[in-house]
């Protein structure tokens, strides 16, 4: 990671649709070369944010700075140098694969030869090259998706912006799409992106912020997000009861925290074998018993709640 000016440098940034705030004040700074992302909820503003980056979505206030250009007024030229995965793929159907690139390449005033050019080396590089000359609709969740991320490329853009970059696929896929974000951040691409796949959080991200109500409340690299805001080890609790709840007062004091679930108790404690340990000396038999490292979903629940939000 390169250190400098900011690529995206926000300050107190808001965004309002009438009454409704759906960002509220939030400072974000993304150097060069690094993959940032964005976490949170339905609802939560990431969405709004992303828009505002991307030059689609005008600030309604405070300070935005995307490549160094402020875009309310540079709109166009920031733009240009951006490449953008939306979050449902909008390929055309009726063009081959190669042509998706060679066609999208002209919005950028890219010559046909260098376009056709840049066009091959994306295949090969998302891993379509027996692809190119067959239409898009039979294509794959994952094809579609990788081809998707080539067109991103076109222009050789600075910075990437994914939304939901592998939502739907399967996990070879996703895998397949992890490897060439993976690949591009390695070549100095700088990646921001949304995701709700906690797992894509921590094997993508240098850093990201988790956001809830249109506010960030919490930022760091994963690792650190996960020693800050939980323990060690998370120990999972299964009983032989309709109420898993009967036995939560039995298990007092044996973590930093206890969350109960209709179907099991969450210990968040330092050393899960020494929980589980104390669980049996209170003659406790739990049906089911996992110990495991705590996760950035855990750190997620816990900061925005469990509480689906639509």
């Amino acid at each position: 990671m390169t250190t400098g000016q900011p690529l995206i440098q926000a300050k107190g940034l808001v965004k309002r649709f009438g009454d409704f705030v759906a960002v509220d004040g939030i400072d974000v700074e993304v150097q060069a070369g690094e993959a940032f992302g964005f976490l949170g909820p339905n609802g939560a503003g990431k969405s709004s944010t992303m828009r505002m980056i991307g030059c689609v979505s005008p600030p309604t206030d405070g300070e935005l700075r995307i490549l160094g250009l402020d875009p309310r007024r540079e709109g166009p030229a920031i733009r240009g140098q951006l490449g953008v995965c939306p979050q449902l793929d909008n390929l055309d159907p009726e063009l081959t694969v190669r042509e998706n690139l060679t066609t999208y390449a002209r919005y950028f005033g890219i010559p046909r030869r260098v376009a056709r050019r840049r066009a091959d080396e994306l295949l090969d590089f998302v891993q379509l090259t027996e692809r190119a000359d067959h239409k898009v609709e039979p294509l794959s969740g994952g094809m579609k998706r990788r081809l998707t991320i080539a067109r991103a490329l076109v222009n050789e853009p600075r910075m990437v912006l994914l939304d939901e970059p592998t939502t739907g696929l399967d996990p070879q896929a996703r895998h397949l799409v992890w490897e060439r974000l993976f690949r591009l951040k390695q070549q100095g691409v700088t990646l921001v992106l949304t995701t709700h796949y906690m797992d894509e959080a921590e094997q993508l991200c240098d850093r990201l912020v988790v956001m809830d109500g249109g506010r960030i409340v919490a930022e760091g690299a994963p690792r650190d997000l996960i020693t800050r805001y939980s323990t060690r080890e998370v120990v999972e609790l299964r009983f032989s009861t309709e109420s898993q709840q009967d036995f939560a007062g039995k298990l007092a004091g044996l973590g930093e925290r206890i969350e109960v679930l209709p179907d099991r108790i969450l210990l968040y404690v330092p050393d899960g074998d020494a929980a589980v340990a104390q669980v049996h000396e209170r003659a406790l038999r739990p049906e089911g018993v996992l110990v495991r490292r705590s996760s950035l979903e855990d750190v997620f629940l816990h900061l925005t709640g469990r509480t689906l939000i639509e």
